[in-house]
């Protein structure tokens, strides 16, 4: 399943499971004027597998269907692809894969993970590491549910902040049409990839390296820190180093429009997003 639209995407944001399951998320989502959402499938904070009671999961996300809102799950922060210490790295495994099987019964299309840190082993063995993990995982999972590895601020040793490490390290993995790219523009900004004053040069570069293929979801957030900081602070939209005026002249790209954005600014409250999603139609012109 690969949730894209013609014209306008779908918007959303960050709801918890917690309450009501994915049925109650998605109830909620439509109240706050969302049209998808995304969710932690367990404790964002721990590896701690979760057990998966498919007939369950089935009949929230048959209520969560009956509503049309999809949903997209988010790894929990902890998961490290990139570590060589060989226990982390399987205590890793398995809390994705069990990530991938609850998305997976709650019939979500996606699971975003983060590329994680190298620590002190260094960037090619860290990607090396991140590669083999990504293999094993896929290997293990035998559902539908899409991994997606998501971009980063670059934050001390972590991988994946330009679009050329992405597309090598999936050319690298080789061949799952089950993995794709989450592309978040905080991370971006932060990163000093997505230069919104030349927004023509970085779409330039997002087709080169077949981004326009391998990203199915966008984190869109605004940046607390400025360009090039590699500081990975989210902030309301508008309100932070990038704007208004920027996220606007990114959202009406077209580039852009045929995939689903989801918010993740850090709202005291899950009916804040109500605003937010209201402001992100606004900037995109809708």
């Amino acid at each position: 399943m690969v949730l894209q639209v013609e014209r306008m995407p779908r918007i959303g944001a960050h709801l918890s499971v917690a309450r009501g399951g994915l049925a109650g998320a998605a109830a909620r989502a439509r109240e706050l004027g969302a049209d998808i959402f995304q969710y932690f499938p367990k404790n964002p904070r721990s590896y701690r597998s979760k057990p998966v009671d498919k007939e369950e999961l089935s009949r929230q996300a048959g209520r969560a269907a009956e509503l049309g809102i999809p949903s997209v799950a988010h790894s929990p922060y902890v998961t490290n692809l990139s570590t060589i210490d060989e226990k982390l790295a399987e205590v890793t495994r398995e809390s994705i894969v069990n990530d991938l099987e609850i998305a997976g019964a709650y019939r979500s299309a996606y699971l975003i993970v983060h590329c994680g840190r190298y620590v002190e082993a260094g960037a090619e063995r860290g990607r090396e590491a991140m590669v083999a993990a990504v293999r094993d995982i896929l290997a293990r999972y035998q559902g539908e549910c899409r991994l997606l590895l998501e971009n980063t601020a670059g934050q001390g040793t972590e991988l994946g902040q330009t679009l050329e490490e992405l597309a090598e390290v999936v050319r690298a993995i080789g061949g799952d049409d089950r993995l794709g790219i989450c592309f978040d523009t905080c991370h971006a900004y932060a990163a000093g990839i997505l230069d919104f004053d030349d927004l023509d040069g970085f779409v330039q570069r997002w087709r080169q390296t077949g981004m326009d293929r391998l990203v199915k979801v966008i984190h869109l957030n605004d940046s607390k820190y400025g360009f090039g900081s590699h500081k990975d602070r989210h902030e309301y939209l508008g309100r932070g180093m990038i704007g208004h005026e920027r996220l606007s002249l990114f959202l009406r790209r077209p580039e852009f429009r045929t995939i689903p954005w989801l918010i993740e600014t850090p709202v005291a409250d899950e009916t804040e997003y109500a605003g937010e999603i209201s402001l992100a139609r606004k900037l995109a012109g809708e």
